[in-house]
């Protein structure tokens, strides 16, 4: 998840019709290519025995510590990258390895939801619902021009409170269950608002594969959140 506001003197919300068009055009194309790689490269991976094996490995304790902990430092450098105004090559560089970063992380949590069911409808389900929220939130943030950056000190404290609960969960070994994923999917849909909104009130028109890094880090951890509550939903 990633929580970063821009305070750009020359913003997509003042720049001509034009620029402003090309830029959420740009962000949005940007954002599906990630999310379509995304695909394919999990869809690598989980044919790799031996990242299968790799998967089923981390889900240990503290295994899966040290795959957060190494997450979330590899998030920090692709976002930094994602933002530098030093060359575009760069900037694709912090997508690409975001990117990959998701594909490997999201290895358990997809094998364990398809061994539920035996085939892939969890994941389907999941990926039409988060789908379907991202589409709303995002026509709301467009419909009614509002500024959401008053979210961002939320989420910011609402995603520390999260990570307590996880490391807690994942030390002590106790399920965080339905209603921790239910309000992180509300966490998330609010994520999604910020960062929609900071498409147009805190980018600048050249920061468009920053802007979708933004985006797809809300959208992937709310798929992450919406397919662990149906997956709790299927356990009752």
């Amino acid at each position: 998840m990633n929580i970063e506001s821009y305070n750009n003197p020359y913003t997509v919300a003042e720049a001509q019709p034009t620029e402003r068009a090309a830029f959420i055009r740009n962000t949005y194309l940007h954002l599906a290519m990630a999310v379509m790689a995304l695909i394919a490269v999990e869809a690598v991976l989980l044919q790799i025995p031996a990242m299968r094996t790799l998967a089923m490995n981390m889900i240990g304790v503290y295994m899966w510590l040290v795959v957060i902990g190494l997450f979330m430092f590899v998030s920090h450098m692709a976002t930094k990258w994602a933002s530098s105004g030093s060359s575009r090559g760069t900037q694709y560089a912090g997508l690409g390895l975001y990117i990959l970063a998701q594909a490997v992380i999201f290895m358990p949590l997809l094998m364990i939801a398809s061994m539920k069911t035996g085939d892939n409808r969890l994941i389907v389900k999941a990926g039409m619902i988060t789908g379907g929220l991202f589409l709303g939130l995002t026509v709301v943030t467009f419909i009614t021009k509002k500024d959401f950056s008053f979210l961002g000190s939320i989420i910011s404290v609402g995603a520390f409170i999260a990570l307590g609960f996880i490391l807690a969960g994942v030390i002590f070994g106790f399920s965080l269950g339905l209603f921790f994923s239910g309000a992180m999917v509300l966490l998330m849909a609010g994520s999604i608002l910020y960062q929609t909104s900071n498409i147009m009130h805190h980018y600048s028109t050249t920061q468009h594969v920053a802007a979708s890094l933004a985006l797809f880090a809300s959208v992937a951890t709310l798929f992450w959140y919406v397919l662990q509550f149906l997956m709790s939903m299927s356990s009752d």
